[in-house]
Parts: structure tokens; C-alpha cells; sequence
């Protein structure tokens, strides 16, 4: 019997590799001065609806459990981490540096290098607005990839702020509970033909020269938005 589409078995050999891999991130972030969390890897479904509305549940592994709980295995771990650190934030000095490594599931159609579970290096920064924090967690990203042996020839950084596509998704007229699609959409050019980007951007509202006008801001061929909404995930 093989395993679930897209799930993967860890045989000794393989295992081996990817306990290498944490140990090296976990070495960057602690000498960062980050400590590590976790969380359960199911939650409410309402803690994911409630940041990307409804139309991320076609995206779940999700199901009504025998408490007659909506519930979700966790895709992301950010959801979880606010929850955390809202109900104990009094606990902890700030700025709060925190670190994870949390196996995700998305209930996507699998592909060459995306399945539906991973394991995802993630670490914050919580209660720090001087943007000291940012240069922090790149100058963290770069180090781990360091690490590994790469160098400036084999990766390069992108930036990028949500905030920057939400005011711009506004100022067109979409629809805060429309916008996680584009989001979605914009996620995946690079992964997707740009025609399917198309369909999925003017299907949130978006009229064609707000679409094209949205592959040229990706692709860094429109001055003066490119640099601060450059899409990277």
C-alpha cells in the first residue's frame, strides 16, 4: 500500500537528510538569539477563515471531528503563533524572537516540488516596528542558505509586503473578502501559465488593464510600485 497523493515516507536514509537540514536551521537561528515554538497541528478552521475567509477552505484538510468542531490540519503556521503569543504576550519581553519548524498540509493538486505536507523554517519577530527587524530576519534567511554551501550566485532576495498589494488591491475596487484570492493568484504566477494567472485575476473583479497592469508590477516592469510590492512567498 503506498502512502496518500502527495505524502511522503522517511526512510532512514532520507530521514537522515532531513534532520541535517533542521539542525542547520536551527543553529542560524539560535546564534540569531531566536527560540523555538510549536503548536498543535490541528486547529479551529474558524483561525484560518478568520484571516482568509472562506475561500481558503477548498485549500484545508478539513472535517467536523466527534466534538462537533469544525477543525483544520494547519497549512500555515502564522495563524497559530498569533494565537499564542495573544494569549501570553504579557509573559514574554519584546521584542519576542521566536523560531519554528511545523510540518504544513495544503490540500492542493500536487506537484514536481510542492506536495500536500511539508516541513516549512519559519521565524518572527513580534514587538519590534523599526524595520532593524526586517534587515534582521533577512540577514537571517541569507545565513541559513550560507550554511548549506550557497552563495550569491545561486539564490537571490525578495521583498515584499502584503500591506502594499492590499492597498493596491483597495485602490482598484476589490473587495477585502475577493483580495486572498488574488493573493492566491499572484502567489502562483511564476508556478502557473500566465493565462491561468489571468482567468484567477479577473475573476476577483479585476479589469483587464488592473491585470496587466499586475503582471508587469511582478515581473519589476512598473517604476515606482515594483520595489515595495514585489510578490515572494
Amino acid at each position: 500500500m503506498n502512502p496518500l497523493p502527495g505524502f511522503r515516507d522517511f526512510y532512514p536514509e532520507t530521514l537522515a537528510v532531513r534532520r541535517h537540514i533542521f539542525a542547520m536551521w536551527r543553529d542560524v537561528a539560535r546564534r540569531y538569539g531566536f527560540r523555538e515554538y510549536d503548536g498543535p497541528p490541528l486547529e479551529p478552521l474558524e483561525l484560518y477563515t478568520q484571516k482568509s475567509g472562506d475561500e481558503i477552505v477548498g485549500q484545508l484538510f478539513n472535517f467536523v471531528d466527534k466534538g462537533d468542531r469544525a477543525v483544520a490540519l494547519r497549512p500555515e503556521m502564522t495563524p497559530t503563533l498569533a494565537r499564542m503569543v495573544g494569549a501570553h504576550h504579557r509573559d514574554y519581553k519584546k521584542p519576542i524572537k521566536w523560531f519554528a519548524i511545523p510540518q504544513l498540509f495544503r490540500y492542493e493538486k500536487q506537484q514536481r516540488g510542492r506536495l500536500r505536507e511539508h516541513f516549512q523554517f519559519n521565524a518572527d519577530i513580534i514587538g519590534e516596528t523599526d524595520v532593524s527587524a526586517d534587515a534582521e530576519l533577512i540577514a537571517l534567511a541569507i545565513d541559513t542558505l550560507r550554511s548549506f554551501g550557497l552563495t550569491k550566485e545561486d539564490f537571490i532576495v525578495r521583498v515584499s509586503d502584503r500591506r502594499v498589494w492590499q492597498r493596491y488591491l483597495s485602490g482598484a475596487g476589490i473587495a477585502d473578502d475577493k483580495q486572498y484570492a488574488a493573493f492566491q493568484a499572484i502567489d502562483k504566477l511564476e508556478r502557473e501559465p500566465v493565462e491561468k494567472t489571468r482567468e484567477k485575476l479577473a475573476s476577483v473583479g479585476l479589469p483587464a488593464e488592473k491585470v496587466e497592469e499586475i503582471l508587469a508590477i511582478v515581473e519589476g516592469k512598473a517604476p515606482g510600485i515594483a520595489a515595495g510590492a514585489r510578490q515572494a512567498w
